[in-house]
């Protein structure tokens, strides 16, 4: 197939541009290039999808992807611009779109948030969620789409670094501050695994919704367990409840990342999403370990080195243990 993809140069876009070649996909992108080169054997079209849509008119492919739309402007632009020479379009979207994420087994038949003000222009958290459904909506009204949903994506190259603070931090060893206890739900997709299926389900013409989502078996204590072993680190995990962190303002996930605490039980679904229908569609999230060796391998790399890196410090960490010890004597 001629697929072309919205995006493409960062984590999920090129996971997908990479999954597409490996399958034998002829593969163009569109994107504004800031993001190194195209891949051999990729074509690139340099453009700003705010901007410039010239550059797609007159062309001819089988199948879009568009990673990258968070207005409904930008949706509506890029179907205007492609007309009638595509004939499949696939939006990747968010479980955010949900109106109510605090219990588990949330279907793609949720009740979703309701549009934003059209005039609305920033993204937020508050304001994400209502922004993509309003882009799926504007999507609607293509003949054959597909929706994507994912979850919490990881993987190596994630510009948000949460999930790679747990595997980073698990590799220094020692004790461990983890939010929790070790039988909380933690539910992930690893970014190879979203863009092989999803290209699948673009190989098949599939339309309708798919939540996009990892095991719901995972834990935290799978996590931790896995990452210190993976990493050959001498470690302890030491468990820490949901006052503790508020209390010491750790329930924001830039500080203590993915931990869900009584203020963010609002979100507490999140890590146990009904992924039944993606899963009967062929998605088969790999093992951890395998999804935390390939970020090991990648935080040895230059890219890593530049990447975000929220969480705890040591110092802080430190401090942090001492003071949940002491409460504890």
């Amino acid at each position: 197939m001629r697929m072309l993809v919205i995006g493409g140069g960062i984590f999920v876009g090129r996971a997908i541009v990479a999954a597409a070649r490996a399958r034998g996909h002829a593969v163009t992108v569109f994107n504004r290039g800031q993001s190194g080169s195209a891949p051999a054997g990729v074509e690139a079209i340099r453009g700003d999808r705010n901007a410039d849509l010239g550059a797609l008119k007159g062309r001819d492919w089988d199948a879009v992807i568009d990673t990258c739309a968070y207005f409904p402007r930008q949706v509506r632009a890029l179907l205007s611009a492609l007309g009638e020479s595509t004939s499949h379009y696939t939006l990747v979207s968010t479980v955010m779109v949900y109106r109510h994420l605090a219990a588990a087994g949330t279907t793609e038949a949720a009740e979703l948030h309701p549009l934003p003000d059209p005039a609305l222009e920033t993204v937020t958290p508050p304001t994400y969620g209502p922004l993509k459904v309003a882009c799926e909506h504007e999507a609607a009204g293509f003949r054959d789409r597909l929706i994507v949903r994912p979850g919490i994506i990881v993987g190596p190259s994630d510009p948000t670094g949460r999930f790679t603070y747990w595997v980073r931090r698990a590799g220094r060893g020692g004790e461990l501050l983890a939010p929790g206890a070790p039988t909380d739900p933690l539910q992930l997709i690893d970014a190879q695994d979203l863009a092989e299926w999803l290209v699948a389900r673009v190989e098949h013409r599939a339309t309708g919704m798919f939540n996009a989502v990892g095991s719901p078996e995972l834990t935290w204590g799978e996590l931790i367990r896995t990452s210190l072993e993976t990493a050959r680190a001498n470690g302890t995990a030491v468990w820490v409840d949901g006052d503790f962190l508020v209390r010491h303002q750790l329930d924001d996930w830039s500080k203590l990342p993915l931990a869900i605490s009584p203020s963010s039980q609002a979100l507490a679904g999140i890590f146990r999403l009904s992924g039944d229908k993606a899963f009967a569609a062929g998605l088969k999230p790999r093992p951890l370990t395998e999804t935390v060796i390939a970020l090991l391998a990648w935080l040895q790399t230059p890219e890593a080195a530049n990447a975000k890196q929220p969480g705890l410090d040591a110092v802080r960490e430190s401090d942090l243990l001492a003071s949940w010890a002491a409460g504890r004597r």
